[in-house]
């Protein structure tokens, strides 16, 4: 076998006082598991809970049908990164992992890791995707790459089509389906 299979690729965060944080975490084996509402609503939830312990703002997200975007802002001057993504995704995981086992044992293949340590998993192993940004220009574009992705996937022809965005509640002051922290965006 040659080398460059055994390479694990990791993820470094730096949790930086004021700071915002780029971040996707993709389905586990970039399945759509976030076509399902119920999913959807589940990340939804757990995204709120995570605001709340974790005190973030939320200034942009897209869930993607295989993956999530996530424009963040940690408000305190200690924070990780790694714990505020491991309660969002954890717990989207188990609602999943359990829906399944009382509801559709069969769909359980699908999160299926054939391993003892653990059998399932909803989230694609690994640290995902974090950037750092403090400039303006860079909160905006990162803004406007999370929106156009599901015009840019050819999903919808036009960013504010897809419900599961922040795209209207930036541009149409539609607080659905999560409510985006505005009044702490930076004014430059």
């Amino acid at each position: 076998m040659e080398q460059s299979q055994f390479i694990k690729k990791k993820c470094k965060r730096y949790n930086i006082a004021g700071h915002a944080h780029e971040l996707t975490f993709s389905c586990y084996r970039n399945q759509k598991f976030l076509l399902s509402g119920r999913t959807c609503q589940w990340l939804i939830e757990s995204l709120e809970r995570a605001r709340k312990k974790h005190n973030f703002s939320l200034w942009a997200f897209v869930f993607m049908p295989d993956h999530v975007h996530l424009l963040i802002n940690p408000m305190d001057e200690e924070y990780s990164i790694s714990n505020i993504l491991k309660d969002i995704k954890s717990d989207t995981a188990r609602k999943a992992v359990k829906y399944l086992k009382e509801n559709k044992p069969s769909g359980l293949s699908q999160l299926s890791t054939n391993q003892k340590y653990r059998k399932y998993r909803f989230w694609q192993k690994g640290g995902g995707y974090d950037r750092n940004i403090i400039k303006e220009n860079s909160l905006t574009h990162a803004v406007q790459y999370i929106h156009n992705n599901p015009a840019r996937k050819d999903l919808v022809d036009e960013p504010g089509k897809w419900y599961y965005s922040s795209y209207n509640c930036w541009f149409n002051g539609v607080d659905e389906p999560i409510r985006i922290d505005k009044e702490t965006w930076p004014l430059f």
